[in-house]
């Protein structure tokens, strides 16, 4: 399921150095869980109850936890907030809860496309930016990540596609990322408290490529929904929900971002045609 020899990973732990044999052991039960999570947790019980097995790490699996409705709209609201800032914040928070509201007002609703469209129009709204890549790097539960993982001085490199650091592959035209050192930090905490800039006459970012896209295709998605909501009914229920989840498939970033979004984009227009 891991698209990564297990040498590979291996070596990548090792090279962590952090809890290297836990790590190794912890990703060895993932595998035999994969394989047979009936059989592990039956060794686990029995490693439980022999008593030499006092010096053993005993493994116990629980149920995985899913939010409720209500807290994955309370979560990704609060997230909103803090991406936009005070001002941006507060309108993508009400734009967030205004689809939400009429989704969760159509009476032939559901609790599925309700979840749907809480957690996709989220990736359209809170797209990974200049602006929040920033805001990530400077929060400071990513200084507190490192300090407790790494010891003694450390040296962040950051690989960046945008501009004014990146370059062009004269033969694919594609931006090739740059290595940039420690000295970006502050630029990136100056970014942080700015981030209110975004999409304003003075956002530098405003009308590169992957913004212009991201805009088109957060424009597309509440028209879409805007249109199956009126068409919504329990016999096209489940179509609607595939519209409504189709974001998921949109993945990776700048000309592997597009090429992703125009691949979809039939299937997009077959469940339309289908409502």
């Amino acid at each position: 399921w891991v698209p990564v020899s297990l040498a590979s990973l291996y070596a990548a732990i090792e090279l962590n150095g952090v809890q290297v044999a836990q790590s190794k052991q912890a990703f060895e039960w993932g595998r035999r869980a994969a394989h047979d999570a009936g059989r592990v947790g039956l060794q686990a019980t029995a490693s439980k109850a022999s008593s030499s097995a006092a010096a053993e790490t005993v493994v116990q699996w629980l149920p995985r936890q899913t939010q409720t409705l209500d807290d994955l709209i309370a979560h990704r609201t609060a997230l909103l907030l803090d991406y936009g800032g005070k001002r941006n914040g507060a309108l993508l928070a009400k734009r967030y809860q205004s689809l939400l509201a009429r989704v969760r007002g159509s009476e032939a609703s559901s609790d599925k496309l309700l979840r749907a469209v809480a957690t996709q129009y989220f990736r359209l709204l809170a797209v990974k930016d200049e602006w929040e890549v920033a805001r990530l790097y400077a929060a400071p539960e990513f200084a507190a990540q490192l300090k407790e993982t790494f010891e003694g001085d450390i040296k962040l490199h950051f690989h960046l596609g945008v501009w004014p650091f990146a370059r062009i592959d004269k033969a694919t035209g594609h931006p090739i990322k740059a290595e940039l050192g420690t000295w970006v930090m502050p630029v990136f905490k100056v970014m942080a408290k700015l981030r209110g800039l975004r999409g304003s006459l003075v956002d530098p970012f405003r009308r590169n490529e992957e913004r212009v896209l991201a805009n088109q295709l957060l424009a597309q998605y509440e028209a879409d929904m805007d249109e199956a909501l009126a068409k919504l009914t329990t016999s096209n229920i489940h179509a609607v929900t595939q519209l409504a989840n189709l974001p998921e498939k949109i993945r990776g970033y700048g000309h592997v971002r597009a090429t992703s979004a125009q691949g979809v984009n039939p299937e997009r227009l077959s469940l339309k045609m289908s409502l």
